[in-house]
């Protein structure tokens, strides 16, 4: 039985917390045994809703130890792993910690607020033996796992062109505005935009550069409108585009459109469509479970069998830190063409 400490009951804690409840209530063999959030009002229920109508305020929490101070949960418990869904700048700190305590780690995304930091968690894992893996979830959404697997496989030649969107309200509902204030969420390039970033990484490697032009719109934030083009040495034509300004009835949305030599794959209003240059267009079956219950299961199964993280390596992740870097030095200087370091 694997024992999981879950820190933070933010949005994405709780997210983490139902399905961890499922993986649970399906046999698998783990469990959280404590969860630790500096805000005791949500132990009492007290939350704000995220930007995905997913996770609500009903959870039960009564069968857990609580806990409002990190550093005396990781001495008073013992867990196989710790679930970090921390804001960004504790990120590194809080997994160092936790190697130190014998633990493995699953930290949400972004990796930490810079490579400096990054390599410096990749630096405690390897002291410790234990494994490390970042929570960038798309590369377990089925939709996007769909184009991964499109893309390796070839089976409609090479990418000629790649857009990926991402956008919506701005994002005013968690603790403290941690996620609107850029000391301690990177503004919108590293909270949001950081998906599409590690998309492309994963899709097609760390580019030669980038050109970005960003904006900001929130007050005491950053990057948060955001417009990148990704230069590859094949020259195809990958861009990506970002808005966390985005008010009224739009909501939220993410999409992408791929264009290969033999065809298209289309997502948005979260459909994915398949669309072969010679023969009809089809909306192809995947798999019903989210990317958050498959990321999770892939780590503790990765720790239960002892198989290394493949899906998303530490050191892959760090060079989706080091193009959100460059973008954001592009930025700075007025969409210049950065190199990636």
């Amino acid at each position: 039985m694997l024992k999981v400490g879950l820190v933070g009951l933010g949005f994405m804690g709780r997210m983490h917390l139902t399905n961890y409840k499922r993986l649970e209530a399906e046999g698998f063999p783990i469990r959280v045994t404590a969860i630790c959030d500096s805000d005791a009002k949500k132990f009492e229920g007290v939350f704000v809703p995220g930007n995905i109508p997913t996770v609500g305020g009903d959870l039960d929490l009564s069968g857990y130890k609580h806990y409002t101070d990190y550093d005396r949960m990781l001495e008073e418990e013992s867990f196989d792993f710790v679930d970090i869904a921390m804001p960004t700048h504790l990120h590194a700190d809080m997994t160092v910690k936790a190697f130190e305590r014998g633990c493995h780690v699953l930290c949400e995304k972004p990796m930490a607020l810079g490579t400096e930091e990054g390599r410096r968690m990749i630096e405690a894992e390897k002291r410790s033996g234990k494994k490390l893996m970042i929570a960038q979830v798309l590369r377990f959404w089925p939709e996007y796992e769909y184009l991964k697997e499109t893309v390796d496989s070839g089976r409609y030649g090479d990418v000629l062109s790649a857009h990926f969107f991402r956008g919506g309200h701005p994002p005013k509902w968690t603790h403290n505005d941690w996620m609107v204030r850029k000391e301690t969420s990177g503004g919108g390039l590293f909270d949001l935009h950081i998906h599409d970033i590690d998309m492309i990484n994963w899709l097609f490697g760390k580019p030669q550069s980038v050109s970005t032009f960003a904006r900001d719109v929130l007050p005491g934030s950053s990057f948060d409108i955001i417009s990148t083009n990704y230069s590859y040495p094949d020259r195809k034509i990958v861009s990506s585009q970002c808005d966390r300004s985005l008010t009224g009835e739009f909501g939220f949305e993410m999409s992408f459109r791929v264009n290969f030599e033999g065809g298209n794959l289309v997502y948005e209003k979260r459909v994915l469509r398949d669309n072969p240059m010679n023969g009809k267009g089809f909306v192809p079956e995947l798999s019903g479970d989210s990317g958050y219950y498959r990321e999770i299961k892939y780590f503790a199964e990765a720790i239960l069998h002892d198989r290394p993280i493949e899906r998303a390596t530490p050191f892959d992740t760090l060079v989706t830190l080091a193009i959100a870097e460059a973008e954001a030095r592009s930025a700075d200087s007025g969409g210049a063409l950065v190199g990636i370091a």
